[in-house]
């Protein structure tokens, strides 16, 4: 018991001096030396585009659609905006079919891309029948696991379909601080620049045509907490609103909604290469 404790210990120390010296010199792609001049050869290169769900996970449910076709809807127009309009920035879809794509799966896509940002397109959905809730919400990844809320428990979900999820998953749920601090203390590196991008994100909703918002919170949403890049799940509305959903299934409110997160997207790209 006292060596996996000083073994935790060591892992704790090593984590929080590594990531620490990260967080300083690398954050920005800047030096700690205020003698030294600032040079800012970040690039940004590779968008991952993941619309939720997909297959047999079909989502949120609304009166007349689901969940993973709106997403999926809205994600290629995404794609397509950022392809013709962003033409130095390379786009990869988690999934551009009606196809069930494993949670880690996504992430090993993003990652073995070297994405510079993850951006997953999802619906929001409330208990009651009809949501009274409408409006656009962001999350980012929560580093905490013991209030998560509805939102998080809804896309974790989709684990218990995939075949031998705890195994690939290790463990999730459990309190195992030792198997998850590396993780955690990665992740805080990117913390500032998601939260960044998600208001970026609500500001340009709302600058669209007035559409509410709820602003950006921290959830513990497994497929963001894998990504090791900046990363960011857009609630775009409430499926089980009647108002909410005949927009997200318009091409006008497609469109809006792709248009206001590509226009976010160029203020994150240009507000990192120092432009």
């Amino acid at each position: 018991m006292f060596s996996i404790c000083l073994k935790s210990t060591r892992i704790l120390v090593f984590a929080c001096f590594f990531f620490g010296l990260l967080s300083v010199n690398s954050l920005y792609g800047q030096e700690s030396s205020a003698s030294k001049p600032v040079t800012n050869h970040f690039k940004f290169k590779t968008l991952i585009i993941d619309a939720g769900h997909g297959g047999k996970d079909p989502g949120a449910h609304g009166a007349t659609s689901k969940e993973k076709d709106i997403a999926l809807s809205i994600a290629k127009k995404l794609r397509d905006l950022v392809n013709n309009e962003m033409p130095g920035v390379k786009t990869i879809m988690t999934r551009s079919t009606d196809t069930f794509i494993e949670l880690h799966r996504r992430t090993e896509i993003a990652n073995s891309n070297h994405g510079n940002l993850f951006i997953s397109i999802h619906c929001n959905s409330s208990p009651q029948k009809r949501a009274k809730e409408h409006g656009t919400l962001v999350l980012v990844y929560g580093f905490h696991r013991s209030q998560e809320q509805r939102e998080a428990l809804r896309e974790n979900a989709s684990i218990f379909i995939e075949d031998d999820y705890k195994n690939k998953y290790n463990g999730y749920g459990d309190d195992n601080v030792v198997n998850t601090i590396v993780l955690n203390a990665f992740q805080q590196k990117y913390r500032k620049q998601s939260i960044h991008f998600g208001d970026m994100i609500i500001h340009q909703v709302k600058k669209a045509d007035g559409h509410h918002t709820f602003g950006v919170k921290e959830q513990g949403v497994l497929v963001l907490a894998q990504s090791g890049m900046p990363a960011v799940l857009v609630e775009t509305g409430f499926i089980n609103n009647p108002a909410d959903e005949e927009y997200l299934n318009s091409k006008d409110g497609q469109f809006t909604i792709a248009t206001s997160i590509l226009r976010a997207l160029k203020e994150y790209r240009d507000s990192l290469e120092g432009r």
